[in-house]
């Protein structure tokens, strides 16, 4: 620096143009360190003003944006060439200043190390996965970056992952929202101690610079804006300046990044308002910066915004180019007009002040402040970089920036004041905004970090009148889409309501705004600024009454609506979003008692409204007929207000109730949507479509019930308990229309009601009663108990996941509520009422999430219908949980029969409330109940089972409410004297149940069966007159009544006269006029309520007499009654425990109970029933009848069905097989006989009319996957952990072929191995045959069926017609029997050496074959047709291995490896033994034998040169061993020890002519075991060192001349390893070489279980031939015996042999020649060929056996470790991070999903793998989404998740982000399916992929 310094001494020397480009580098770092210095000195004022006019130079914005974005040259000051050049020139400049002359990186270097970083601030944006713990959060929005995540502590805690959709930013560090045990390690340290200070010169360029960088950036914004025409933004060119801009915006956040230090000058320079003034005021003489000052003047103009000076010279003259300086004159006057700014704010630094001054203005209801809406001034860089920001809709990279400085505190705070003024102009923007979902999510990105911190919340609230401002900007927002109420009275209405079709409803446009005002709701210290407040208030109940009515339904009356408006959502979200959430947040400041002032207020405001709202729609007393609106959010405030001034404030109920008038008016909107909801569950709202019936399910839904129906039921309860009990019973049954039904006649006229929907109204009028009189949620239940109901309630309608029942329960819906979904408390009170049932499997293979299910002891003791009724969305729900009691009660013997709903004790009222139950003691509901009662006893129409039941729970709440028992001498003493009054004497019900009524007058049509009888009931005796005369108009003024009372509270409480109400007359009450003629009768009844009772429990039970009062045979009954709490049982039940109840409450009635049954009256005939209605009545009953029948047969026949598709389907389990046919064990049958499951006829199958198996065939690379290690492979989760493919199966066979293929002749290469280790062909069949004629003509009709099928039928894909398993061929049968005849199977005598030329004769034979392939018949051309099948089943690459393309012996070596492939996988099936032994399933539907048939006829058209057979070799000397190796030139012939003996064995048998002698195959099978057996002693000779070798030698020769020579596994050993070392086979092993091999001390027992276990695996092949072949059933044993059993199996043992103890395996062999002479012949071979290739040769000989089984990758216990590791990895093709990134589970490579950058040739990645890596099948893992998805072929499925959360759920797409743990169960399925090929027919949701995943 000094240097610098010195050659700076010069003098200045600015860097002239003309320097050449690579010297201006070096200029540059000089420039700058000379003014670094120069800067430092004392005196820096020439130094400052030297860099002012570089940076002016460097920095100018002369070239007009435009221009360069159009791509003009711009003469640009460092004189680059195009538009781009010249900004990344001035970014060069402004590092090399900024560094002061050194190197960029260094200082950026140098400032990090400043960084006090106390506060993490990490920004993201949309789609990034961040974290949230509850546990640790202080404010609910609390986020933290992965990093920071994982780097602290959270176990235990309530975390979920989430992926963030608006963007957010890391908490790590402040305190403010999270506590500090959360934060990470690197932000735990409280640092400002340790960090040293920031050297001056440091950072002393910087604050030169960056002002004029800044502004420059301001001025390109400025330029670039053009005020969009006719108000259509043009987003492309905002986009285009924006892009245009990146470079330097980028630069900017750069800076950001390196700390704090960085920050704090960046902060200083955004804030500073000198510097803003001097640079941007446009006053200078230079032009451009004029010219860009009038740019934003414009556009400030044209946001509707002033800029406060200019607002009279605007008036005068428009703008023109000396606008500017016009303002300025101008503006002294303006300052003073206006009043708006003094001149003491000019001064005014900091802002604040001038701020507050600008918008004090009072709110009032009816004039709103417009400084507010209309005004915004300027005056720092900050502000004004914030109007562009959203001038430009908020692009990302600039809230980025913004947001990146936000841990700079000093900043936080000026930008949330900047971020609140421009907050009425961010509304406005985001109105007219085209993409109005993206620019609300970055406004929320911004604001939930400014308004979520409390500190930060209450200084704005305090100094910029944060809730005015939002407030006042919410209520504009809704002004612009208000349309005329047209509820009750629509043409004088003056009530108006938002219009719901709207966008800026239907789009959710608010949410932002609204979401911010919840958010500082949240905070105590604002929300009580906001309660008290009156203004606020006023305004606020103003914003909430435009949604009071809103979306308003008219019953449709004639015909179906025409066009479903679907507003009605939009309605629902805007009123728990705007409405409710933010009363719920004023709710949660409102808990304790100091705060009664509070609700206080919200109450008298909330009155004052909804008087308002009465007044403005005119509303009187009767609601308008056919409306109905869901939204009474004014109701719902005051009711939750009224709620928690009881529960929580103690305050007075009285207090805060308005007068009886009020009240009236109150209750009757919401029981309107009572008495609605019933209609339209009754489908008298039919006609409006289906969206009705949507509002009535959204009303009373989880997330919505709690902000509606319940404040409207505890609304109605309030009004109940506080108006006259008679009044209100009345009110109800007319608003749900049943007035007219309420009669003793059996027949009357309903005016307003159709008789179909009479019942269910009855019934919904009475069960809003029942709910009404028994809901208890707001009414004195604790929390906890609130929860434990719920909760009860939903886990009684079915079982529930945890996070279904998370969902279900109504929370308290403002999230900031503090309560929060699965809490400490939500835990408990689940795991006491409900018992976990862990996830199981069923058969078919479908999974099962975890569930919950309530316990017995809920279901015996809390099982609450009310509470479900209320509840439940659908009504089946309904019925669903009384299934499930039901079950409940016969399962645990509790109740037989059909139980009632039970009766359930309530918890006490709160004292408040207690008037509530005077509606069960009003003479009202008592008539109502006495004439149901009698109506049921009588069996008028329209009367249900469900009536009775609700009309006996209310009896009996009516019974356990009731007053202090009356002394019954009272009681009967005034008893006459109050009988002239009406029906009842008093209104307590205990003493109205046991008083008789006589006579009643009805009025009925004249065609009523009681006119006729009239005069025989007025004969009776007439001093009942007077009775008769005052009770018989009762029931009939029911409405009258309602409107005494109405008129009688009314004037009550207008005593001034003038006030004179009219009350409307109802003409809508009287009958119309074609109604039949009404007349008077008079009924005699001569019933009490009791007797009514007693009769009912003799008609229930269908005895006489049935009733026996219980106290008479045991008066404890009455003394110590024990009447349960909870009581099970039906109607008779019922009965009994009110008539015990009456008796216990008064010895009076107890008395009349016992005369009554005393009488032992017979039940009343019912003489009334005419021959008609018993005609009507035998009907119903014969229907009832019929109906249980058929519900019997349905459900005989499903559980048929259900049986048959478990026969069908199960794949696992072998004993509920249908028996297949085609085993037919009868000796004596020669031909099987086959059914075909089309035309259902049964035949053989012939050459004419084939008969075929179902069958599936698939490309299968399962076998490649085993391994020869046991250790199973982990799924990489690090990038140290690979997987290498080098040990498998598949690989090891590829080396081996290509090897023997370098070396030797191709053709008898590919006889010496087996391929379809990869892409193998599998068969598989569900057992089922047809005939291949019915067959095609199946598949005729599924191509023209057009049905959507999951399977291509072009591609021959099928189901099985009868069991709809998956299949894409048809294999025929061979004619003839399936089981090759006894007559083969019977051991011949025959010596081997005879067998052995019968073999070779035989495979000479060409074609000998039943059919000649001359004459094509049917059947063979279906052969051939089966034969191409397999062969497209898998791919080229899989099938063509040899040299020369199209070589017969290429399709040979395919089809004999096909049958290989089978026996391998049927092998691996049974465990990969055959110790289980017997046919297991895969036995029992196997189609080996018809394959063999298949494949052995076309193998026969291949002949191979006898001299090339290996039979020959096996079995005969060649003499002329020497003339094989004359030929050099010509690659020599596979030794016969390389060959494969398995393959050696299979294309024996398919070159024998079918069928097969058992003696051939047992010939050929003694010979290829010979040849194992030696290769299995070279093998061990090879592997053991030279001691081993030469002492086996040497004791073998010694045994070499005894008998048994030949079966001595010694003697053979030491003569092949004589025989072997005259080559050079042994030589090689250097001393390097003896590394390799372990030196293991071989003993003779080890010895003979290597040798068993070599030979091991062909014997297994070899007996699951046989079985397959022959029939034979495979016999079970222990594992160390699988040998021996094996072999005598095979008839490779002598049977006389069994005897000796311990078994050699070398007593199986059966040499055909001489042993020791084949042996040397064979092994002459071998030497020949290592004279050359030692090594090879070697290698070659050493075959691995032991494969174990095939594994899907291990997979780690906690899902986070794959997520983390696998979500942000970058794909190994496309280097980019995958969106959908997945990772296949067989061999764990990684790939993108749908990804379209690795495409190739039209196929996605996925896809590829599958073919690749599985043969079409593959399986990935989709990391975003812990789901498993499959492919196979052309189609996949989505086979569900392994991972489960702990709560044995599955979690798709992560939404819940709780930590998920493997289910090792679920693996193991996947597994098994995978191996066992049977993804096909478990999964059952298969699409095609078309090549896209």
């Amino acid at each position: 620096m000094a240097a610098a310094a010195a050659a700076a001494v010069g003098g200045p020397q600015p860097p002239q143009a003309e320097v050449p480009a690579p010297g201006l580098a070096l200029d540059k770092a000089a420039t700058a360190a000379h003014l670094k210095a120069a800067l430092s000195r004392p005196d820096n004022r020439a130094g400052a003003e030297e860099l002012q006019a570089l940076l002016e130079r460097v920095l100018s914005a002369e070239r007009p944006l435009a221009a360069a974005a159009d791509g003009e040259e711009a003469a640009a000051a460092g004189g680059g060439g195009g538009p781009g050049a010249a900004e990344e020139e001035a970014l060069e400049w402004c590092k090399c200043l900024l560094a002061g002359g050194g190197g960029y990186d260094e200082f950026c270097a140098a400032v990090r190390a400043y960084d006090p970083a106390a506060l993490c601030g990490l920004v993201w944006t949309a789609n990034f996965v961040a974290y949230r713990c509850r546990t640790c959060g202080i404010s609910p929005c609390m986020s933290l970056c992965a990093e920071c995540f994982h780097q602290g502590d959270h176990t235990g805690h309530d975390f979920n992952m989430f992926r963030s959709q608006a963007g957010g930013a890391c908490d790590c560090g402040d305190s403010n929202v999270m506590r500090e045990s959360g934060f990470c390690k690197r932000h735990q340290i409280k640092s400002s101690s340790n960090i040293p200070c920031v050297p001056k010169d440091l950072l002393m360029m910087s604050e030169f610079v960056l002002p004029r960088f800044i502004f420059c950036l301001i001025q390109y914004l400025r330029e670039g804006y053009n005020e969009p025409a006719a108000d259509v933004p043009s987003e492309k060119d905002l986009n285009k300046v924006l892009q245009l801009l990146e470079p330097q915006i980028s630069f900017l956040e750069d800076l950001t990044k390196m700390g704090g230090a960085m920050r704090s000058v960046l902060t200083q320079v955004l804030t500073n308002q000198q510097n803003y003034k001097d640079l941007t005021s446009g006053l200078g003489e230079n032009a451009c910066a004029r010219k860009s000052h009038e740019k934003y003047l414009i556009a400030l103009k044209s946001s509707g915004l002033t800029y406060p000076e200019d607002k009279l010279v605007y008036g005068i003259q428009e703008p023109s180019a000396g606008a500017s300086t016009l303002a300025v004159q101008g503006f002294a006057s303006a300052a003073g007009t206006l009043g708006q700014l003094d001149s003491s704010d000019e001064e005014d630094q900091d802002g604040s002040q001038g701020l507050g001054k600008r918008k004090r203005v009072k709110l009032s209801s009816n004039t709103k402040d417009q400084s507010i809406m209309d005004v915004l001034k300027h005056k720092s860089f900050l502000e004004e970089l914030l109007f562009w920001t959203i001038k430009y809709e908020f692009p990302q990279k600039m809230v980025t920036f913004l947001l990146n400085m936000l841990p700079d505190q000093e900043y936080k705070v000026a930008f949330t004041k900047t971020f609140v003024q421009h907050y009425a102009f961010i509304m406005k923007t985001l109105k007219k905004s085209h993409e109005s979902d993206t620019m609300s999510n970055r406004i929320v990105h911004i604001s939930v970090q400014l308004f979520s911190n409390e500190e930060l919340a209450r200084q704005v609230t305090e100094e910029c009148q944060l809730l005015d401002i939002m407030v006042t900007v919410l209520l504009y927002m809704m002004e612009s889409c208000l349309i005329k109420s047209e509820l009750q009275d629509e043409e004088n209405s003056l009530h108006v309501v938002v219009n719901c079709g709207e966008a800026l409803l239907k789009n959710n446009t608010y949410w932002p705004l609204v979401s911010d005002f919840i958010n500082i709701l949240s905070h105590q210290s604002v929300a009580k600024r906001f309660l008290e407040d009156h203004g606020l208030l006023v305004t606020w109940m103003n914003f909430v009454s435009f949604f009071q009515g809103m979306n308003l339904n008219k019953r449709e009356l004639n015909e179906h609506v025409e066009f479903e408006s679907q507003t009605y959502y939009a309605a629902f979200a805007a009123e728990l979003e705007a409405c409710a959430q933010p009363m719920w947040g004023l709710l949660s400041h409102c808990k304790v008692r100091e705060t009664q002032e509070y609700t206080r207020n919200v109450v008298r405001y909330c009155l004052e409204a909804l008087q308002d709202w009465f007044d403005a729609i005119n509303f009187v007393d009767e609601p308008a007929p056919n409306q109905v609106t869901f939204h009474l959010p004014l109701h719902r405030y005051y009711a939750m207000f009224l709620s928690k001034a009881v529960k929580c404030q103690e305050l007075d109920l009285d207090s805060v109730l308005p007068d009886q008038e009020m009240l009236m008016k109150l209750m009757i909107h919401p029981l309107q949507i009572q008495a609605s909801l019933a209609e339209i569950h009754s489908n008298m709202w039919v006609r409006n479509g289906l969206q009705i019936k949507g509002q009535a399910m959204t009303y009373v839904q989880s997330h919505f019930c709690n902000s509606m129906i319940d404040p409207d039921i505890y609304l109605l309860q309030v009004c109940a308990s506080r108006l006259d009990p008679d009044y209100f019973i009345s009110s109800v049954f007319e608003r749900f229309k049943v007035v007219d039904l309420l009669t003793m006649a059996s027949q009357h006229q309903n005016t307003v009601l159709d008789a179909e929907h009479e019942r269910s109204m009855l019934e919904g009028a009475l069960t809003f009663l029942v709910i009404l009189l028994s809901l208890r949620l707001h009414l004195g239940m604790s929390d906890d108990e609130i929860l434990r109901a719920e909760m009860v309630a939903q886990l009684c309608m079915n079982d529930r996941t945890h996070s279904s029942l998370l969902d279900l329960i109504p929370e308290n819906p403002n999230p900031k509520s503090g309560i929060i979904p699965g809490s400490y408390s939500f835990e408990s009170v689940l795991s006491a009422v409900a018992d976990f049932k862990a996830p199981v499997f069923e058969p078919g293979g479908s999974m099962q999430q975890g569930m919950y299910t309530p316990k017995a002891e809920v279901w015996d003791h809390e099982f609450d219908p009310v509470m479900v009724i209320l509840r439940t969305v659908y009504r089946r729900d309904v019925q669903s949980a009384m299934d499930r009691y039901t079950a409940f009660l016969k399962q645990s013997g509790k109740f037989p029969g059909n139980p009632w709903p039970p009766y359930k004790k309530r918890t006490p009222l709160h004292p408040s409330y207690k008037g509530l139950m005077r509606l069960l003691h009003c003479k009202t509901l008592h008539i109502v109940l006495f004439t149901l009662l009698y109506k049921i006893l009588m069996d008028h129409q329209n009367l249900s089972e469900h009536v009775l039941c609700m009309v006996l729970y209310l009896i009996e709440l009516g019974l356990e409410n009731s007053a202090e028992e009356e002394s019954d001498e009272e009681a009967s003493a005034c008893g006459p004297e109050r009988c002239h009054d009406s029906w009842f004497p008093g209104s307590n019900l205990v003493s109205n149940m046991r008083h008789f009524i006589n006579y009643v007058r009805v009025r009925v049509p004249e065609t009523a069966p009681e006119v006729k009888r009239d005069s025989l009931a007025s004969t009776s005796s007439d001093s009942l007159g007077s009775l008769q005369n005052s009770g018989t108009a009762q029931v009939f003024s029911l409405v009258a009544e309602r409107r005494k009372k109405f008129q009688e509270i009314i004037n009550r409480s207008n005593s001034e006269a003038n006030q004179v109400v009219r009350p409307k007359t109802s003409s809508k009450w009287s009958a119309p006029g074609s109604a039949p003629q009404l007349t008077t009768a008079i009924l005699e009844i001569k019933e009490s309520i009791l007797s009514l009772l007693i009769k009912l429990h003799h008609k229930l039970s269908g005895k006489q007499n049935s009733y026996y009062p219980p106290w008479l045979d045991d008066i404890e009954i009455l003394i110590q009654p024990e009447i349960p709490k909870y009581s099970h049982g039906d109607g008779i039940t019922a009965v009994e425990r009110i008539l015990l109840k009456a008796a216990l409450q008064s010895r009076m009635n107890k008395r009349i109970i016992e005369e009554i049954c005393r009488k032992v009256t017979p039940p009343v005939p019912p003489k009334k029933i005419t021959a008609a209605e018993k005609k009507t009545l035998d009907k119903e009953e014969r229907r009832q009848k019929a109906r249980e029948r058929q519900q019997k047969l349905l459900a005989e026949f499903a559980s048929r069905q259900k049986s048959f598709m478990e026969t069908a389907m199960d794949v696992d389990s072998p004993e509920s097989d249908i028996p297949m046919e085609i085993t037919t064990a009868e000796p004596q049958v020669s031909e099987a006989v086959y059914d075909c499951v089309i035309c259902g006829q049964s035949g053989p199958s012939s050459e004419d009319r084939p008969t075929g198996l179902v069958v599936l065939l698939q490309a299968s690379s399962v076998l490649g996957q085993c391994r020869d290690n046991i250790e199973p492979k982990k799924l990489p989760i690090s990038e140290e952990e690979q997987i290498y493919p080098w040990d498998t199966c598949a690989a090891v066979h590829d080396v081996r072929l290509s090897l023997l293929q370098r070396y030797f002749k191709d053709s008898s290469c590919l006889l010496a191995v087996s391929i379809g280790w990869e892409g193998g062909v599998y068969v598989q069949t569900c057992g089922h045959t047809l005939h291949i004629d019915c067959h095609k003509s199946y598949m005729e009709s599924l191509r023209n069926d057009q049905v959507l099928q999951g399977f291509s039928v072009d591609k021959g894909e099928f189901t099985c017609p009868l069991c709809r398993q998956f299949a894409n061929s048809v294999l025929p049968c061979y004619p003839g029997s399936n089981v090759e005849n006894n007559l083969w199977q019977r051991p011949s005598n025959k010596s081997i050496h005879d067998l052995i030329k019968e073999v070779e004769e035989l495979q000479g034979r060409p074609g000998a074959f039943p059919v000649s392939m001359s004459s094509e018949t049917n059947l063979s051309k279906e052969m051939e047709s089966v034969m191409k099948d397999i062969k497209n089943t898998t791919q080229k690459k899989y099938r063509d291995y040899s040299k020369t393309p199209g070589s017969p012996d290429n399709d040979f070596l395919f089809m004999y490896s096909v049958a290989r492939t089978n026996l391998e996988l049927e092998l691996i099936h049974r465990g990969g033994n055959l110790c289980s032994g017997g046919a297991s399933t895969a036995g029992k539907r196997s189609c080996l034998n018809q394959l063999f048939h298949v494949l052995a006829l076309h193998m026969r058209l291949y002949s191979i040169d006898s001299e090339y057979n290996p039979w020959r070799k096996l079995t005969q000397l060649l003499e002329e061993m020497s003339s094989q190796l004359g030929n050099e030139e010509q690659q020599p012939e596979v030794p016969i020890l390389y060959h494969d003996v398995t393959s050696l064995l299979l294309i024996q048998i398919l070159m024998m002519p079918q069928p097969l002698h058992k003696d051939h195959f047992t010939c050929i099978v003694k010979v290829l075991f010979t040849l194992l057996y030696t290769q299995g002693l070279v093998a061990l000779s090879v592997k053991c060192n030279e001691e081993d070798r030469s002492a086996w030698k040497h004791t073998g020769t010694l045994k070499k001349n005894t008998c048994d020579a030949e079966k001595s596994y010694e003697v053979l050993l030491s003569f092949v390893i004589s025989e072997l070392s005259k080559g050079k086979l042994y030589h090689e092993e250097g001393t390097q070489e003896c590394a390799t091999i372990i030196p293991v001390a071989w003993s003779p027992e080890s010895m003979e279980k290597y040798l068993q276990d070599f030979c091991l695996p062909f014997l297994r092949i070899t007996s699951l031939l046989q079985h397959h072949l022959f029939g034979e059933d495979l016999p079970s044993c222990q594992e160390e015996e699988e040998f021996s059993v094996l072999s005598s199996c095979l008839g490779l043992l002598p049977t006389f042999y069994q005897t000796e103890h311990p078994f050699i395996s070398a007593s199986c062999l059966d040499w055909p020649v001489p042993a020791f002479d084949i042996i040397s012949q064979w092994c002459f071979e071998i030497n020949s060929f290592t004279e050359r290739h030692a090594e090879q040769g070697k290698a070659l000989l050493i075959q691995e056996s032991k494969w174990k089984l095939p594994h899907l990758l291990q997979l780690p216990e906690n899902y986070n470790t794959i997520f983390q590791y696998y979500h942000r990895k970058t794909c190994s093709v496309c280097t980019k991070v995958p969106k959908d990134p997945a990772v296949c589970l067989v061999c764990g490579t990684f790939v993108c999903l749908k990804g379209l950058c690795c495409k190739q040739q039209s196929y996605c990645e996925c896809v590829l793998h599958s073919q690749n890596c599985g043969a079409g099948t593959g399986i990935f893992l989709l990391i975003n989404a812990s789901v498993i998805i499959i492919i196979r072929g052309h189609r996949f499925c989505l086979w569900g998740s392994v991972y489960l959360d702990a709560h044995g759920e599955e979690d798709r797409d992560l939404r819940r982000g709780k930590p998920l743990y493997i289910c090792k169960e679920r693996y193991k399925v996947l597994e098994q399916q995978w191996i066992s090929h049977t993804f096909d027919h478990i999964n059952k949701r298969w699409g095609p992929h078309y090549n896209g995943l």
